[in-house]
């Protein structure tokens, strides 16, 4: 088997696939696109780090790529929808490196409490300012935490070291859990209004872009200092800069930047601001850490079929997989569209199996389930192996039930999101057994296909709601493709599933939530 080593690894790295008769490899980092689109074909694998993009123009001319992998957790520069297609597994390591970011979620804390980057700038230009750079302690403040994942548990661990009041803020965390974590669990305002230092580590998704903005700066309390190391564009920066500028935001301490390389940036000419160049991986134990474990992870699949930390493809008998792959890939979107539209933390989910589905070992299809509903909030270091336990840590009780026996479908899966306040239903099947459909939602009988952009809206069911829908979408130039209704009865609740071919812009669902008759609007993402 041939492997190609496009980004740097470390040796250790590399004496793994060494040691393996049965792989040779080419190590040669710093490809151009067009060198590595003309070469990739040759390759049955590929490691990459973050430098190496694999779009889709470079995948579609693989046909004998088999596995790509990730020497760490971002697959930002990975087109996983074209990969998926190619049928190429595509795996990384989210463990490896997270002591690092934690680590240095917390040396920048330290950095802008005490202004350190500014007094060093100051005495290197000849200066002893030393009443200039009076700062603050960290002792007896507190922290608010946005996602209690990995890396956020990691930051809670050392926060309390330094005697900090530690909240958090995760929708999908218990209270149980997040006090064994020793973090308070707080809602998003409570932890804006309550917080001294206020850290980010969500991944970028739909929900998380521009999380921290106008709004959020709004209730966050005076002299407050800001921490992103999670990735560009959760945190507004256009807002960012306003808040600094008005006195709100005391200080903000950055390693990630909506566009990188973040040259003439206009944060980084103001002094409350410090910046790093994405370093939140960078120490020589996290990269060593990465490169032996995708190393191995790549010897396992060849070596013996072992998939470890797949992204896209759960582990499946080859001779089963064809029969499940559609249902797999049903499940992880029915999953994903609760995940999108649920409000509170999740506390139990609850899977049903019926007809012929049943008859097939429903184990990956859970887990596909379980992925799709925890990926909206927790991001990319969520797969099929890890879904359960991340699930379990979250204190996310899981039932299933099996049942031969379908009355309207050959197979159907059902599926029930419960918290403490709100409880949410989804029934999907196949038509001629690979088209997905969506056959219920709560207590409506709909028939939608899960995928694309959607919006889901709740509505009185009077006259004219349609209308003006049609009208404010397409007065935005939002095309719509199909549009599928359901109500409870004449005069009653309905609800809309409108598939439109482009996402809303910014501030449009408050337009729509304006509307006569509007009850609630979610825009749902359902890829691939």
């Amino acid at each position: 088997m041939k492997v190609l080593i496009s980004d740097p690894l470390s040796p250790k790295g590399l004496e793994i696939l060494e040691r393996t008769k049965k792989i040779t490899y080419d190590y040669r980092p710093g490809l151009s696109s067009e060198e590595l689109k003309r070469i990739l074909p040759e390759y049955d694998a590929i490691i990459i780090r973050s430098e190496t993009k694999l779009r889709k123009e470079i995948l579609e001319a693989c046909s004998r790529l088999k596995v790509i992998g990730r020497a760490g957790i971002g697959l930002d520069n990975v087109d996983l929808s074209a990969a998926t297609k190619k049928g190429i597994v595509v795996m990384n390591t989210p463990m490896e490196n997270a002591i690092a970011a934690a680590e240095h979620t917390i040396a920048l804390m330290l950095s802008i409490s005490r202004k350190i980057p500014q007094a060093n700038a100051s005495m290197k230009a000849g200066k002893w300012e030393k009443k200039r750079f009076i700062g603050v302690e960290l002792y007896n403040k507190t922290i608010g935490i946005i996602g209690i994942g990995v890396i956020g548990t990691l930051v809670a661990e050392r926060a309390r070291g330094l005697k900090m009041r530690v909240i958090g803020y995760d929708p999908y965390l218990s209270k149980e859990v997040a006090e064994k974590k020793g973090v308070e669990l707080v809602s998003f305002d409570e932890l804006l209004q309550r917080s001294d230092f206020i850290t980010v580590h969500t991944p970028l998704t739909e929900e998380t872009r521009n999380l921290i903005g106008k709004s959020a700066f709004e209730k966050m309390k005076p002299g407050v200092i800001l921490i992103n190391c999670a990735r560009g564009g959760i945190v507004n920066e256009k807002d960012l800069y306003e808040a600094i500028k008005s006195g709100k935001v005391a200080g903000a301490a950055l390693d990630v930047f909506e566009v990188e390389p973040a040259i003439g940036n206009p944060l980084l000419e103001l002094d409350e601001v410090i910046g790093t160049p994405h370093l939140g991986a960078s120490t020589g134990e996290a990269q060593e850490n990465v490169s032996i474990a995708i190393a191995q992870q790549i010897v396992d699949y060849f070596v013996s079929g072992e998939v470890r930390n797949a992204v896209n493809l759960p582990v499946v008998s080859p001779d089963i997989l064809p029969i499940l792959k559609p249902y797999l890939r049903l499940g992880e979107k029915l999953g994903s569209f609760l995940g999108q539209i649920s409000n509170y933390a999740i506390e139990e989910v609850l899977i049903e199996y019926h007809g012929e589905v049943a008859q097939y070992g429903t184990k990956p299809i859970t887990v596909s389930i379980l992925k799709g509903l925890l990926t909206p909030f927790v991001g990319e270091t969520v797969n099929f192996v890890n879904a359960p336990v991340m699930a379990k840590e979250r204190g996310i009780r899981v039932t299933e039930s099996v049942s031969e026996k379908a009355e309207d479908f050959a197979s159907l899966i059902g599926l029930t999101v419960r918290s403490k306040m709100e409880e949410h239903y989804i029934a999907g099947t196949l038509f001629g057994r690979k088209e997905l459909r969506i056959v219920r939602l709560n207590d409506f009988f709909i028939e939608a296909i899960p995928e694309g952009y959607i919006l889901l809206i709740q509505n009185y069911d009077k006259p004219g709601v349609i209308g003006n829908l049609g009208t404010i979408l397409g007065n935005r130039n939002i095309n719509i493709a199909t549009m599928e209704l359901g109500r409870d009865r004449i005069g009653g609740i309905a609800i809309s599933l409108i598939h439109i071919d482009s996402p809303l812009p910014p501030g449009m669902i408050g337009e729509i939530l304006r509307l006569p008759n509007i009850i609630s609007v979610k825009q749902i993402q359902l890829n691939g």
